[in-house]
């Protein structure tokens, strides 16, 4: 199995999520792997480190995906590994319900949501995203 972590989609893959017939609510499951330092395109807060950095947009990202009628769910840091062999864990695992493909797409495209994306951006180094069937309860 090849794994290769991104931090955003590219077109192709992202327009094929989408396009997608609805079939109503998914979890998302994100996980995550953060730069050593934060990176931000102007070089601001060099300080952070990556899970800092993204930090700031898990704190934000809550009220966006309320807004759209999902909620999010647990998040936790990675710290061992049971089954299995990866050649590197990931740092953190979050999951996040949303009632539709729809719904998801009309909150990444909210110029608010995209002004705290920014952290996201800086603190990731990578992530897989794996949509799953169901609701957090």
């Amino acid at each position: 199995m090849k794994v290769t972590n991104k931090v955003v989609p590219g077109a192709e893959q992202a327009a094929a999520f989408f396009a997608g017939e609805e079939d109503g609510a998914f979890v998302m499951v994100n996980l995550l792997k953060f730069n050593e330092k934060a990176q931000y395109p102007d070089g601001s807060d060099a300080h952070l480190t990556g899970a800092e950095a993204y930090a700031r947009y898990g704190q934000a990202v809550r009220a966006h995906v309320e807004a759209v009628g999902g909620k999010t769910g647990y998040a936790g840091q990675v710290t061992g590994l049971l089954l299995g062999e990866v050649e590197e864990l990931w740092d953190m695992i979050a999951l996040a319900e949303y009632p539709s493909r729809a719904a998801m797409m009309a909150m990444i495209q909210n110029p608010d949501y995209q002004e705290i994306a920014r952290h996201r951006t800086a603190g990731l180094a990578g992530q897989l995203n794996i949509r799953t069937r169901g609701t957090l309860g």
